[in-house]
């Protein structure tokens, strides 16, 4: 089959799916619009699609042999969409990471696999995954089952900007996205007045000195030519402006390429946050939010990949190779466990400035959506070919 003809095709068909996905915008693991409408989608194509860690949704067609995972996430961002297009959402959320190009990319993808399903030297295994944005939402599919008899995985992420289409950005030497590990410190002290306080315990004094014990971790137990992030996001004390508060909450990230270096410095977090509160006379307690590992992809799997998407045609293709970014992605949870690759297609435009993904204002190029279900099914066709 020509994907990208049949692709282009069926873009109307597509279109629609990303529109109405779209304006659901549903956040976390509540995205239970969107997974009814993908599996209603499903069921007309002669799919018998199940639900799978509580609202993600599982497929399967094919002929035996070698399964390919291939993956889609289907939440939104809890802040309200500013981007002016006519099918906005409408409820507070937004789809400003793309999400919604995604999961449609991959019904796109469905529907002509689901077509083509005779040609296929192997089984296709489809998942949509809520909650990507919380990293919960793959780790709930893989606790389900979603992996059982996976022998690799692809997921395909769109690129927002000023960038031309065809550009597919990759890696196949080291870590494509940094691990996530959000944390919450509870520095607890003693309340008392602000005009005596030393009849008390200051948890924000307490949450000062941890902040700076905390950014000692980067700038000095840390080689310099490893990358890793900290940042505290969120500081929360007190509710009058003369009194010293119980406790205060402080909540961040750490980021890294290096699975050694992030165990060593969750342990010294944990550590400095405790020593330095107990030195003033409190304690603190750490909790650990989300985690979630380093994206990192097959090199051979990779390399085939790249290959195969060469071959379907997309004018201006343009692959761009040693892709790294210190944003997250909970496909990594699957890439643990299976060898796979994550690729970023571009959908931005090269006419207009663009907001940046996770921007209010942020517009996602529909004409990417062909081209990326096109590369998707594409990939799957030839890779369970060459992996009888």
């Amino acid at each position: 089959m020509d994907y990208l003809k049949r692709a282009f095709e069926l873009k109307d068909v597509i279109v629609a799916d990303r529109r109405t996905i779209h304006q659901f915008a549903e956040i976390g693991m509540d995205t239970v619009q969107s997974a009814d409408y993908v599996i209603a989608e499903l069921t007309k194509l002669g799919y018998e699609p199940k639900r799978c860690g509580g609202n993600g949704v599982v497929a399967t067609i094919g002929n035996g042999g070698k399964t390919l995972l291939l993956r889609a996430d289907m939440d939104a961002l809890p802040f309200p969409e500013d981007s002016g297009e006519e099918f906005a959402a409408t409820n507070g959320h937004s789809h400003s990471c793309g999400h919604d190009m995604h999961a449609a990319w991959l019904l796109g993808a469905a529907r002509m696999l689901k077509e083509n399903e005779a040609a296929l030297e192997g089984t296709v295994k489809f998942m949509w995954q809520p909650g990507e944005e919380t990293f919960q939402g793959s780790k709930a599919m893989i606790a389900d089952g979603v992996l059982e008899g996976v022998d690799a995985a692809m997921a395909c992420h769109a690129a927002a900007g000023q960038i031309p289409l065809g550009l597919v950005m990759y890696n196949d030497k080291n870590t494509m996205m940094y691990s996530n590990d959000s944390f919450k410190i509870t520095c607890v002290g003693y309340p008392s007045h602000g005009a005596y306080p030393e009849y008390g315990i200051d948890p924000i004094n307490i949450a000062v000195h941890v902040y700076q014990g905390l950014q000692n971790l980067i700038a000095r137990e840390k080689s310099s030519t490893i990358p890793m992030v900290l940042t505290v996001g969120k500081i929360n004390a007190g509710v009058a402006n003369n009194s010293l508060p119980g406790e205060c909450v402080m909540e961040g990230t750490m980021r890294g390429t290096d699975k050694e270096l992030r165990e060593k410095l969750k342990g010294r977090l944990v550590t400095t946050a405790e020593k330095i509160a107990e030195a003033f006379g409190g304690k603190a307690i750490v909790e650990w939010t989300a985690e979630v590992p380093p994206a990192i992809c097959n090199p051979e799997m990779v390399k085939s990949v790249i290959g195969y998407l060469g071959e379907v045609g997309v004018q201006g293709f343009y692959p761009v190779p040693d892709m790294q970014a210190s944003a997250s992605e909970d496909f990594a949870c699957v890439l643990e466990q299976v060898p796979g690759v994550l690729l970023y297609i571009s959908t931005g435009y090269i006419d207009r400035p663009v907001a940046a993904a996770h921007d209010p204002k942020v517009i996602y190029n529909e004409d990417a959506l062909c081209q990326a279900a096109a590369y998707i099914a594409h990939a799957a066709t030839r890779w369970l070919g060459d992996n009888k």
